[in-house]
């Protein structure tokens, strides 16, 4: 098992940048493709950003391209999302997950929900216009 805490949400202004962090516990965490989904009400949970284990490969939605970056720490055992130029349409509960052994980052990408195996609680992220 491994699991994942997400911190760092909150209510920012359009324009505004928040830093949302995943902290991962048990199993080896830099066997593990990260990545982040977000699921806003009525809609289904979309990916957002995905990076390999050693962190050279990120992937990002279009949607968020340019303004997301995506990092992780194998030593901390940490992934964080810094979001950047914050608009209305980014508020979501945003979910930290952990891809399937052997999977590479445009699976996550591609294949969305089907290709993680574990999911954090999620935090809130709203953006007010």
């Amino acid at each position: 098992q491994l699991q994942l805490v997400e911190s760092g949400g909150g209510l920012v202004q359009a324009g505004g940048s928040l830093r949302l962090s995943c902290a991962a516990s048990g199993r080896t965490f830099n066997q593990y493709v990260m990545g982040w989904f977000r699921q806003a009400p009525g809609k289904e949970r979309e990916f957002v950003a995905a990076i390999s284990w050693s962190a050279l490969t990120t992937r990002y939605a279009d949607s968020v391209e340019g303004r997301f970056v995506l990092s992780r720490d194998n030593a901390k055992n940490t992934v964080d999302l810094q979001m950047n130029s914050l608009k209305p349409e980014d508020t979501a509960l945003y979910y930290c997950a952990a891809g399937r052994l052997g999977i590479q980052t445009r699976d996550i990408m591609n294949r969305g929900t089907s290709a993680i195996d574990y999911w954090g609680q999620g935090t809130q992220v709203t953006v007010s216009s």
